[in-house]
């Protein structure tokens, strides 16, 4: 897995500094309009939308922003668009499985767009359910080195749910089940850890190894998805070990 989630957070970082900024902050805005709706417009009694917020706040979304989203979502003002959750399946190259979630106020311009892009980069599309089954619904806090040892956030986290810490170079992961996340986060901040985000993300239970050649492959489909406005998020069970994620710069 610690290819897969070294990926994964450097791609996160770079995507608060590329072109695609714009396309970020939308995506960050959806998923707080869509939690604000889901569960109410109140961060302090809606975990989801708590996250949501800080998730944007981190990544330099202006408050402003933030607020209208919010509202929209609460119907605290109009103009919220009728989002949709689906999730589509499908393989990539060298037998990865990949799943896709979307997020869309049009179900056919989705299907269109995850379809042509996975066709495009040597995917193919999978029945519902042949993909899934390899995956885990699991919280995953990411928490930056500031300061905070490994041992320090063992500490806090050990007792509110943790199932296990990783160390990704310049930040931990902590792993815990989606229904703990919010125990987990409310420990870090009583014993005064920041963290960066937290979310709910499917893991996989099975990785596949893949080669510079693969795995070069791999991202570019995966980037053809993200570039959907559409998507989400895209979850993949590869493994890339640190000596080809170096040579991929």
């Amino acid at each position: 897995m610690s290819g897969h989630s070294k990926w994964a957070t450097t791609k996160h970082k770079k995507a608060a500094l590329d072109a695609k900024r714009g396309k970020l902050f939308a995506k960050l805005i959806k998923n707080i309009e869509v939690a604000a709706r889901t569960g109410g417009g109140d961060p302090d009694g809606n975990p989801t939308l708590y996250d949501a917020i800080q998730k944007a706040r981190k990544n330099s979304v202006p408050l402003d922003n933030i607020e209208r989203a919010r509202k929209r979502g609460a119907g605290e003002e109009a103009g919220g668009a009728d989002w949709q959750n689906i999730t589509y399946e499908g393989y990539a190259p060298g037998g990865v499985a990949v799943l896709i979630e979307c997020l869309t106020d049009n179900r056919n311009r989705a299907a269109s767009e995850v379809r042509t892009a996975m066709t495009r980069n040597g995917g193919n599309m999978a029945d519902p359910g042949s993909v899934s089954y390899l995956f885990n619904r699991k919280g995953v806090v990411i928490v930056p080195k500031d300061g905070a040892s490994e041992d320090d956030v063992m500490l806090a986290v050990l007792d509110a749910g943790a199932e296990e810490v990783n160390d990704l170079g310049e930040s931990f992961e902590v792993i815990c089940e989606a229904g703990d996340m919010v125990a987990v986060r409310s420990a870090l901040q009583e014993a005064d850890i920041d963290y960066e985000s937290a979310d709910a993300n499917w893991l996989p239970s099975v990785t596949v190894p893949l080669d510079e050649d693969n795995a070069k492959k791999v991202f570019r489909l995966i980037e053809a998805l993200e570039d959907s406005d559409d998507v989400q998020d895209v979850f993949a069970n590869f493994d890339v070990d640190d000596e080809v994620l170096a040579k991929l710069g």
